[in-house]
């Protein structure tokens, strides 16, 4: 199975051109991917530098058509001129079937003097080789440490909530209504921009032990790569917002999906964001 995860800043690169279609070409280009997760896909934002307003969910969805399917959650959903809503979030894009979807609020507490946008992350539970398999992807606030703080223990908190209704499912109907049973499952991914680099102590708190004794998210590039440090994935062919690159963008895997990782390596020579993406292969057998 395998993964790509990538912020694509609304598909500007660093020529200042918005380009979907190189977006898309430069992912199948790295793997035959079986999801993509995407951040920073925008709707009727034509302020964004580079961009018309265009609607980026549905061209994205187009471009990928008739192979993938596009699910999409978004951190901005607010009124303009001409009753079109602006929109601005995050994606996943799957071959697989997608068994269920939720949509998830991350924390947003107020951090006066301090410019931030509400914050997402879509998870898709989808139908994999290896059974159910639960799918996130998010975006974390990149100007506030405290929201930033406290979207990661959500999103620990998130998965833990997952598991205990796994190993603990409640009474559930088969009538085809809302109360009718839908997989839960231990075994989870969580991709994303987390706006932290490794040194941070947000990327060991989204790693600790769940409070249920579920299997803890794990970061996949140490399972692969053990000591070997993280490859760049931010600020790499421009120095806009730091002049040291930096790793701020991660593969999590819980833990009885450790032994399935295989690779996981960071695509360093494309230009066609500000992000890297990066590439996640697991054993489905």
């Amino acid at each position: 199975m395998k993964l790509i995860t990538w912020n694509i800043q609304w598909g500007r690169g660093i020529d200042g051109r918005v380009d979907l279609e190189r977006i898309v070409r430069t992912a199948r280009e790295m793997a035959d991917f079986d999801v993509l997760c995407l951040q920073e896909v925008a709707d009727n934002f034509p302020g964004l530098a580079g961009s018309n307003g265009e609607d980026q969910f549905s061209e994205l969805a187009e471009l990928l058509l008739p192979e993938y399917r596009l699910y999409a959650a978004f951190g901005v959903d607010v009124a303009a001129d001409g009753g079109r809503r602006r929109r601005f979030g995050n994606a996943i894009v799957t071959r697989y079937s997608a068994l269920s979807v939720r949509r998830h609020a991350l924390p947003w507490p107020a951090d006066e003097g301090t410019s931030t946008m509400p914050r997402v992350a879509v998870e898709v539970v989808l139908q994999s080789p290896m059974g159910a398999l639960r799918v996130a992807t998010t975006h974390l606030e990149y100007f506030s440490d405290v929201q930033r703080r406290a979207q990661a223990l959500r999103l620990r908190n998130l998965h833990d909530e997952s598991c205990q209704r796994g190993t603990h499912p409640g009474r559930t109907t088969t009538e085809g209504g809302p109360f009718d049973a839908t997989p839960q499952t231990t075994r989870a991914i969580l991709t994303g921009d987390f706006n932290f680099p490794p040194e941070h102590p947000a990327y060991g708190e989204i790693q600790q032990a769940l409070a249920s004794g579920a299997p803890r998210y794990r970061d996949a590039w140490t399972l692969a790569n053990d000591r070997l440090p993280h490859a760049p994935t931010f600020c790499v062919h421009s120095d806009e917002y730091s002049k040291t690159p930096y790793c701020c963008d991660f593969v999590f895997v819980s833990d009885d999906l450790a032994q399935r990782v295989r690779s996981i390596e960071v695509n360093s020579e494309t230009q066609a964001s500000d992000h890297q993406p990066v590439l996640l292969e697991l054993d489905d057998r």
